[in-house]
């Protein structure tokens, strides 16, 4: 693309919206990986997108991305189809995979000379600053990296540019907590200063809870929570059910998100806002517990 079509394509850029999905459906042979998956991540927005291991995080970020061609659905990336991106737009995006890959025979800084020739939102003062931050030579060669080495190099690559839109596919599984909180703070800071929208996968519950504006728990395909980080906080909980009352439950209330039998006969149901369930406030013996991220993740996910 020339300069002249660049500069054109960058007015359509839609910023305000730059990711979006509605009805995302892949599937591997019979085997279905997403189930019509809905999503926008406005502007300035820190999404952590909480799932475990194989539950599709990574299906999800290569669908919304374009890296995967969903069997229904679309995604759209700054306005545009995600399959069909153009220069303009993919200058605006960084985008750290699950196990990031490089010229393993170049050295940092010889990779970095060559990425600011491609990218024209390059800032060489702050790829320079986060390679000093992150303890990492630019005369090592890739290749002898260690994986957390290669993890912060990486991310740094994906931050250089100060992109629009930045997503993390577990960015972190490979550092030691003191490194990934350093990163952490790194990826609010440029959030806050550069208003960059951030889509951070992640199984590390904290981690997400440290940065995270709004969360989303991807489980069995499908999205089953998407909304603000203190809504989420605030608005959800757990109910123990007695045992005579639990034999007489509906089969689902609305806004429940998990039900379990527990071994001794009771039902511990996992509500979310205050519609259509608080009849069994009245219910003698009925508990009720507030649940931090963690505790909310075990009882969707587990």
């Amino acid at each position: 693309m020339n300069a002249l079509a660049t500069a054109v394509a960058r007015h359509d850029l839609d910023l305000d919206l730059p990711l979006a999905a509605t009805g995302l459906r892949l599937a591997y042979g019979r085997r279905e990986v997403l189930r019509g998956i809905d999503l926008e991540v406005p502007r300035g927005e820190v999404l952590g997108l909480i799932g475990r291991n194989g539950a599709g995080k990574s299906s999800l970020i290569g669908c919304l991305l374009g890296l995967l061609r969903p069997q229904d659905g679309q995604a759209r990336l700054m306005g545009a189809p995600a399959l069909a991106l153009d220069d303009a737009r993919k200058a605006r995006l960084g985008y750290v995979p699950q196990q990031p890959q490089a010229f393993g025979w170049m050295k940092v800084g010889q990779l970095f000379q060559y990425l600011g020739q491609l990218y024209p939102g390059w800032d060489p003062a702050h790829a320079a600053a986060l390679l000093r931050r992150w303890e990492i030579d630019p005369a090592r060669a890739i290749g002898k990296l260690s994986p957390g080495e290669a993890q912060r190099l990486a991310m740094a690559r994906a931050l250089a540019p100060r992109p629009a839109l930045l997503v993390l596919d577990e960015p972190a599984s490979a550092l030691d907590p003191v490194a990934r909180r350093e990163l952490l703070r790194e990826l609010v800071e440029q959030a806050m200063d550069t208003g960059t929208t951030v889509l951070f996968s992640s199984h590390i519950v904290s981690d997400l809870e440290r940065v995270a504006s709004r969360v989303a728990f991807l489980h069995d395909g499908r999205l089953l929570l998407d909304r603000a980080l203190d809504e989420v906080k605030d608005g959800v909980v757990r109910v123990v059910v007695p045992t005579e009352a639990a034999a007489r439950l509906p089969a689902a209330f609305r806004g429940e998100l998990a039900r379990r039998a527990l071994d001794d006969g009771t039902a511990s149901l996992v509500l979310t806002g205050r519609e259509g369930w608080q009849d069994l406030l009245l219910v003698e013996g009925v508990r009720v517990d507030r649940l931090g991220l963690e505790d909310l993740f075990i009882e969707v996910a587990g």
